[in-house]
């Protein structure tokens, strides 16, 4: 059990993920890792995860059963944190977002390059298979991404569940962001506007698409990885690879306000030279916590008693 003098601290961390699952490119697993707290998190999300399914079979007292065993003190205040992050940072994002499209391009591509770099080592080995497997995924999703014509402006809200629970999947992969998900479907400045404007409609069926899809999603991204962890983080490296088409500063070369709604490609021209130093700087940043992460986890692991 936790002490409750422990849950300020517990908030804090929240906050801490939920700032960085606002920005794509950041992932608040990896933030986790950065506290130490990610194997605790997963394992609560998992008996989360099997107390909806009891739930969802029509055994409620199952379902009290399972919710019992969740460590809410542990839970609660870091969803707290990370609830008040993203209500209290959406509306600064969306301000560089409108008002220095250039810049805030080049500082989530620099995130996302710093994230590629720090989870290239995950794959151990780099043979065949796993070589081909990035390849494929970055290439596919480069071209899928050249069709898309950018942010949808007013996406029906069965697309808005759909996104929620695909993008809160990114809570249980370190390196890869829920942010950046909704990017690259074009729902990343819809659902941005959306919590600075508090519309609760909206809110909550994005919402309900996250529980529903970390509760069907978890045990499955869980069992994947087991199995199939290198090719599966392959994929994952192939997938922001090919991404980056989305978060290209420069298309048309131009500086117009629309130049991150698009996937179109061009050299750099206008406002260059500070987003290419912001760039360097985010993604430098991410390294840095990234590294940070590693080692926390090495910690975290020496910790668990041996059974």
């Amino acid at each position: 059990m936790r002490s409750r003098s422990q849950l300020p601290v517990q908030v804090f961390r929240g906050f801490c993920m939920g700032a960085a699952d606002v920005v794509p490119g950041v992932s608040g697993g990896t933030v986790a890792l950065v506290f130490g707290i990610y194997a605790t998190l997963v394992a609560q999300i998992r008996q989360g995860a099997r107390a909806l399914g009891q739930l969802v079979r029509g055994r409620p007292g199952g379902f009290v059963e399972e919710l019992r065993k969740v460590e809410w003190l542990f839970l609660l205040p870091l969803l707290l944190g990370i609830g008040v992050a993203l209500v209290s940072l959406a509306s600064v994002i969306s301000h560089f977002l409108e008002e220095e499209p250039i810049r805030t391009a080049a500082v989530f591509f620099g995130l996302v390059v710093g994230s590629l770099f720090s989870t290239v080592h995950l794959v151990h080995r780099w043979d065949a298979r796993n070589v081909t497997t990035a390849v494929v995924v970055a290439v596919t999703t480069f071209l899928v991404l050249g069709l898309g014509s950018g942010q949808i402006q007013d996406p029906p809200l069965a697309f808005v569940f759909v996104g929620g629970s695909i993008a809160i999947c990114a809570m249980i992969l370190p390196g890869i962001s829920g942010s950046f998900l909704l990017l690259m479907l074009g729902l990343y400045q819809f659902v941005l506007d959306s919590v600075d404007e508090r519309d609760l409609v909206v809110i909550a069926v994005f919402g309900t698409g996250a529980v529903l899809g970390l509760a069907l999603f978890s045990s499955l991204l869980s069992w994947a990885l087991e199995r199939h962890e290198q090719p599966i983080l392959a994929g994952l490296i192939g997938l922001m690879f090919g991404s980056l088409r989305v978060l290209w500063p420069w298309p048309n070369g131009t500086g117009s306000e629309e130049s991150t709604n698009g996937a179109e490609l061009a050299l750099p021209a206008g406002d260059v030279w500070w987003p290419i130093g912001l760039a360097l700087l985010a993604g430098a940043a991410i390294v840095i916590v990234a590294r940070l992460a590693g080692a926390s986890e090495a910690v975290e692991h020496a910790e668990v008693p041996a059974r």
